[in-house]
């Protein structure tokens, strides 16, 4: 979803500085991250008031949307999913947080990654020598019995 600027109508409610505080002090880790991410506030057609979280330069496309809607906090994603609903504006932005926070997940996958191109390889490249080295046992293994 992208985010297109208009021309705001000042006649109607806006962020509080409690809910704008709230939600840039959850975020700060990933509006910090020094890509040009960025956030921006706006109202829907009917008036509810949103806040959208910019994806990095030069797109800043959006990436989270936070709407208030009747006195209650939807969080979507950047192409409008639904992801979460609440009265709680702090557990929605914690919501938000991990949303946006890395994923754990993408370490353990390198790590797994890493560890079966390693075996991959140990397998392809060693196993047949390992092999060759068997059978060469075997051919000479009765030969050098009769030396013994």
């Amino acid at each position: 979803m992208s985010v297109l600027t208009f021309e705001r109508k000042q006649d109607g409610e806006l962020w509080s500085e409690t809910e704008l505080h709230t939600l840039l002090t959850t975020l700060k880790a990933a509006l910090g991250s020094g890509d040009g991410r960025g956030w921006e506030t706006g109202v829907t057609e009917k008036g509810d008031l949103q806040f959208y979280l910019l994806g990095p330069l030069p797109d800043q496309a959006c990436e989270l949307c936070v709407s208030r809607i009747a006195g209650r906090y939807v969080l979507e994603d950047g192409t409008g999913q639904f992801l979460f609903e609440h009265r709680s504006l702090p557990l929605v932005a914690l919501h938000a947080k991990a949303a946006v926070s890395p994923r754990q997940w993408s370490l353990v996958a390198r790590i797994a990654l890493l560890w079966f191109t390693v075996r991959h390889t140990m397998h392809d490249k060693f196993e047949p020598f390992l092999v060759e080295s068997e059978e060469l046992i075997v051919h000479l293994a009765p030969k050098l019995a009769g030396f013994a």
